[in-house]
């Protein structure tokens, strides 16, 4: 089974490099800067987990390559459009195609360009970040990915890719509820980002004080009133299972987007919390906090600009 990773970043990059480490045969979709550094430096990852070094395969967009049976898709949501052209040239009809971005609403436009058949589900909880040199720093226990078919099916190709993901050092779940696990995922990065973007640290610094909880308790709430109102599928208890995870976090655990911003890059704010304001919008629902925490994020985005 053939795999293209597009991106070689945090993310796309740990995940390929641990499918690569177990023997599959995997090739990354990159941009000419980074393909370069891969040919140069090799795909380097620093883990808690172990590290691992390799001389990985690399396309560039426009360079032939052999069909593929999985397409796993990690860039940010704001380079979905140009991925969906890059990709488009290697997606056939035998190509399953499984997004590991945040949010939800991604979805549409991968079966939009692709056909609803060829689209599953997709998820993954880690902490990692591409550091300047080019090498993926993972630092927590976690690194997880979960995907699924999208009605909730079991199928073979999800079963395939099941059975290729366990031989990786790396947690791989196939879930018969993708939607409700993306949603809930939805709910957790979007608190989570939001509650150390708009304080500007690590989680620990945070939920240690009493006003610390009260903001994140009182952002979660706005944001569970929002998938309410949406009939997102979660099911009950999710307000303590957040709550949970949250408290379970590492002192100094960061979201991804904390980290972006720390390195002046450009955040992912339009397709989590804004998505979110629009529908609070739609269901005339105050959500102050989420406001505030959209606020921190544009402002900062409008600096990088200036």
């Amino acid at each position: 089974m053939r795999v293209l990773i597009i991106g070689a970043g945090g993310i796309g990059g740990y995940f390929g490099g641990r499918l690569t480490e177990a023997g599959a045969d995997v090739t990354f979709l990159v941009r000419e800067r980074r393909k370069q550094e891969l040919m140069e430096r090799g795909l380097v990852i620093q883990s808690v987990h172990g590290d691992y070094t390799c001389r990985p395969k690399v396309l560039v967009n426009g360079e032939d390559a052999a069909p593929f049976d999985y397409v796993l898709l990690a860039v940010k949501s704001y380079h979905l459009e140009s991925a969906i052209k890059d990709m488009a040239s290697y997606v056939s009809d035998r190509t399953a195609v499984i997004p590991l971005l945040n949010g939800v609403t991604h979805l549409g436009e991968l079966q939009k360009a692709f056909g609803t058949e060829r689209v599953l589900g997709g998820l993954c909880f880690i902490e990692t970040t591409l550091t300047n040199d080019g090498v993926i720093r993972q630092t927590s226990k976690f690194h997880d990915i979960v995907f699924g078919e999208l009605d909730g099916k079991p199928t073979e190709r999800a079963q395939r890719f099941a059975d290729l993901c366990s031989g990786a050092y790396m947690s791989a779940n196939h879930s018969i509820m993708i939607k409700k696990d993306m949603w809930e995922k939805y709910l957790f990065i979007t608190l989570f980002s939001g509650i150390t973007t708009m304080m500007r640290a690590a989680i620990g610094i945070i939920k240690e004080t009493d006003s610390g909880m009260r903001v994140i308790e009182g952002l979660l709430d706005e944001i569970l009133l929002i998938f309410q109102e949406h009939h997102a599928p979660l099911e009950d208890g999710a307000r303590e299972r957040q709550i949970e995870k949250i408290k379970a976090l590492g002192y100094e655990m960061k979201s991804s987007m904390l980290r972006d911003m720390e390195k002046g890059y450009r955040t992912e704010a339009d397709h989590l919390q804004g998505y979110l304001l629009e529908l609070a919008e739609q269901y005339n629902l105050e959500t102050p906090l989420l406001h505030a925490s959209y606020a921190h994020l544009k402002i900062y985005e409008k600096s990088l600009a200036e």
